[in-house]
């Protein structure tokens, strides 16, 4: 088992429930909040306890969450819960699959996108210290309205799970509530799941009535209240969804305060759990750090930037950009109004500026693309200058292909590189050209044809124009001029 955490012999998620208050075809446990879904948070809280066996109870939209879990999870299995008939009847399935149950086992509700590992292990520490049969995650709350709450003796123990329908004057001041995580021995659970009944409004198996039954007969149980409340909180409908996401990423952005990162604007920098920030770096309004992207050191991202599953170094600056599935190397310098999409590599020093998109481009150290152009299926040497409008024409309607630049080449503005092609170390090509055969290294490429202008064009064909009229005055011969001729 780990050594990060204390161990259970299993953890059962329940992730069955419809979520008709979402009112949405995704299943609840699969709406993300800061880069993970609801179920993927719960899983990433117990996977430090290092349980034998993670059971995920699935029923509503199972093929999705099964498809999920086989991508976030692959360890845990899933068990069906034909016909949902309640948290009890969930948590019994689950269980009837684990044939050595031994030890604690912990049950989880899969839509508690707030629960933290620490607060996880906490709860079993409590429950292993206390020698208790079955220990209840509890919240002290302002407003329990609503809430299970939780009844203890004058000893502490707690006796009751009661809800609020159910409450009694006195029972309803108590601001401890149910936070609906349980952490008890699994064969005494199992043995007392057995004898939930379902004698109740909805006809459902309440896991709540396993406490019951266990203080009835005589075992201790017992009640961890979480160091954060908000730790405790799950997610009914989608107003509650903004809400869990609010909170989720002011920790994180919390956290990399702490850590020594600069967030100018916490109301509008979003950044995702799986994100990395290095210290002294500078995070601006409207910055979105998404997926598994990595911000080195001394860096700068915004403002209005959104990076996705993208790699920033140590030193760069990338202002007003989109980014996704890129390398953005150090010292780097990017846009504003960039876009860099999937395959781009940026070499140390490099420069994207403005209004440029690149895609599967490779651009060496020190190489400048300032402006007004796409890079496409393309590598660049290094120290190498690309002018402005230039387009890499890759593809031909059919397939893609690769243009490559040479290292401290020039080529013009208004280029066209129909790819393949390519153009040598040290080359030159001329403004406006369409480079269409390769070029040397150290030639000039010229592509374009030869000019020719058109006398007198705009008097015969625009006759009566502001530009005939303009041209007309600078053709006609000067005062001065005539004067000389005259003498």
């Amino acid at each position: 088992m780990p050594a990060t955490g204390p161990s259970v012999s299993a953890v059962v998620v329940l992730a069955a429930g419809q979520g008709t208050r979402m009112r949405s075809r995704t299943p609840k446990v699969l709406h993300a909040v800061g880069g993970r879904s609801m179920l993927g948070h719960v899983l990433a809280a117990a996977g430090p306890l290092g349980a034998a066996a993670t059971v995920v109870v699935v029923g509503s939209g199972r093929d999705q969450v099964e498809a999920h879990l086989a991508e976030i999870a692959p360890q845990a299995r899933s068990v069906v819960q034909e016909q949902q008939n309640g948290s009890g009847h969930a948590a019994a399935v689950a269980l009837a699959t684990i044939t050595d149950l031994e030890g604690p086992v912990l049950i989880v509700n899969g839509d508690a996108p707030l629960l933290r590992a620490a607060t996880v292990e906490a709860l079993v520490q409590a429950h292993r210290a206390a020698g208790d049969v079955l220990t209840v995650l509890t919240a002290v709350v302002a407003d329990p309205t609503g809430l299970g709450r939780i009844v203890r003796d004058a000893g502490g123990r707690v006796t009751a799970i009661v809800e609020e329908r159910d409450a009694t004057a006195e029972q309803r001041a108590i601001t401890e509530v149910n936070a609906g995580v349980y952490v008890g021995d699994g064969a005494a659970v199992r043995a007392a799941l057995a004898r939930v009944g379902a004698a109740n409004d909805q006809g459902e198996q309440y896991l709540t009535d396993v406490l019951g039954l266990l203080v009835g007969d005589g075992a201790p149980v017992g009640g961890h209240p979480a160091e954060d409340p908000d730790d405790t909180l799950g997610c009914n409908d989608r107003r509650e969804l903004a809400a869990r996401r609010r909170t989720l990423n002011d920790r994180v952005l919390d956290e990399l305060m702490r850590s020594g990162v600069t967030v100018v604007d916490l109301a509008t920098t979003w950044v995702d759990v799986t994100v990395e920030v290095g210290a002294d770096t500078v995070l601006h309004p409207g910055t979105q750090l998404l997926g598994a992207t990595v911000v080195g050191s001394d860096a700068v991202v915004g403002p209005d930037t959104t990076l996705t599953d993208t790699e920033v170094g140590d030193g760069a600056r990338v202002v007003r950009t989109h980014a996704e599935l890129a390398v953005v190397g150090p010292d780097v310098q990017v846009g504003p109004f960039a876009y860099l999409r999937p395959g781009t590599r940026l070499a140390r020093g490099a420069k994207v500026g403005t209004f440029v998109e690149t895609k599967n481009a490779t651009v060496g150290e020190g190489s400048k693309i300032p402006h007004l152009s796409y890079v496409g299926d393309a590598t660049i040497g290094e120290g190498t200058n690309i002018g402005a409008a230039t387009v890499f024409v890759n593809y031909d309607g059919v397939a893609k292909h690769h243009t490559t630049i040479g290292s401290h080449a020039r080529t013009g503005a208004d280029n066209m590189f129909v790819a393949p092609v390519t153009v040598g170390d040290g080359a030159y090509t001329a403004a406006g050209s369409v480079i269409t055969t390769d070029v040397p290294p150290g030639a000039m490429g010229v592509a374009r044809a030869a000019q020719r202008n058109v006398a007198g064009w705009v008097r015969r064909r625009r006759p009566g124009t502001a530009a005939a009229a303009a041209a007309e005055a600078a053709t006609a011969p000067h005062t001065d001029d005539a004067q000389g001729a005259r003498s």
